[in-house]
């Protein structure tokens, strides 16, 4: 690369020393620390301008020999002087912004894996795969969460999305987090837990900070309750967008008979919770997502049609899938997602396999 910003200056020194008198191209040096700095660092830009610089007197002397000192030369060479001054300290600017976001990415994924930890592959008879696309080219983790905890029969897991963004967002999916895995094992019922995480979330919103007033926060979940000998699941929809089912290529919406209040606002309703049920047989595919999925458009502003996009997929590998979904999605939105999207793909084998 700098052998381009080298060839240029040869060539319009050559060309404008054999040029008649009043075709004059120095001030063409100035693209060569220009094209150096896009690519190189501070002391290369320099030393490129500098000998720009060096290239303009080389012109002056070979081209007008008792002319070195002239207006002409002289308006030229400060010219460069100038640009290739300010081309250096934009290249110094640079690199500490650079070192700026190398920094800010090293913390992002580290709160990525103290907060939002990868889950297991295989926990129980259920293989598991999970991702996270954040909508912020430098964002690692948003408000979107996902969590999954053993217990003695089964496999809890949950899916949220948190209202709001920002740290605040971040700080709230840390706090379900923490609720969800103290009491995941703990807790009797799925009612029972989902209870507890409402009164923890809605314990926060009761402390003093950013936010003060009650129903301001609040976190839309999805809890599922697959127990390791039994292919019925319990589940408790929480104003969360409802789990798919893939069944030999069929998909599947598992839509609530009595979806339950948002995290953070039982306290508003105060209605118990209906715990339902569907059949999660070997073979099935179970895919839990945030709004971030079905929310996405494309550039006509339609929404991603979920069931209608995986209707015929075949396969039971949950990587697999979330890899071809990944593929498919970005394709529909044009690369890059409006919202975060938090996705679980889930499948089962036999007991006597776990």
């Amino acid at each position: 690369m700098v052998a381009i910003p080298i060839a240029l200056m040869v060539a319009v020194a050559v060309i404008d020393v054999l040029a008649p008198p009043d075709i004059h191209l120095g001030p063409l040096l100035v693209a060569a620390p220009a094209i150096t700095a896009s690519f190189a660092g501070p002391r290369l830009t320099g030393l490129v301008g500098a000998l720009a610089v060096v290239t303009q007197a080389i012109i002056a002397v070979l081209r007008d020999h008792d002319e070195l000192f002239s207006a002409n030369h002289q308006a030229q060479i400060a010219a460069l002087v100038l640009v290739g001054s300010s081309l250096v300290i934009f290249c110094v600017l640079r690199e500490r912004r650079a070192r700026e976001l190398t920094q800010v990415r090293y913390v992002s994924e580290t709160a990525q894996r103290v907060v939002l930890r990868p889950l297991p592959k295989r926990i129980g008879p259920l293989r598991v795969a999970s991702l996270y696309l954040a909508a912020e080219a430098e964002a690692e983790i948003g408000g979107d969460l996902y969590a999954a905890a053993r217990t003695g029969s089964g496999t809890r897991l949950m899916v949220g999305d948190v209202r709001g963004k920002g740290m605040t967002a971040v700080g709230d999916a840390a706090l379900l987090l923490g609720a969800f895995r103290a009491a995941a094992h703990r807790q009797a019922t799925l009612a029972e837990l989902v209870t507890y995480l409402d009164g923890s979330v809605c314990w926060d919103l009761a402390e003093p900070g950013e936010t003060n007033e009650t129903g301001e926060t609040f976190i839309t979940a999805v809890i599922l309750d697959i127990p390791d000998q039994d292919s019925r699941v319990d589940m408790i929809d929480c104003g969360h967008p409802p789990p798919v089912l893939l069944r030999n290529g069929r998909a599947m919406t598992i839509d609530a008979y009595q979806p339950a209040p948002p995290l953070g606002l039982g306290e508003l309703v105060r209605r118990r919770y209906h715990v339902d049920a569907f059949k999660f047989e070997v073979g099935d595919l179970l895919l839990l997502y945030t709004d971030g999925v079905v929310e996405a458009r494309d550039s006509t502003g339609a929404f991603y049609p979920l069931t209608e996009r995986i209707a015929g997929w075949t396969g039971s590998d949950p990587d697999a899938f979330l890899r071809r979904l990944q593929r498919d999605l970005l394709d529909h939105v044009g690369g890059q997602l409006g919202d975060d999207a938090a996705m679980i793909a889930i499948g089962r084998t036999p007991a006597s396999q776990a």
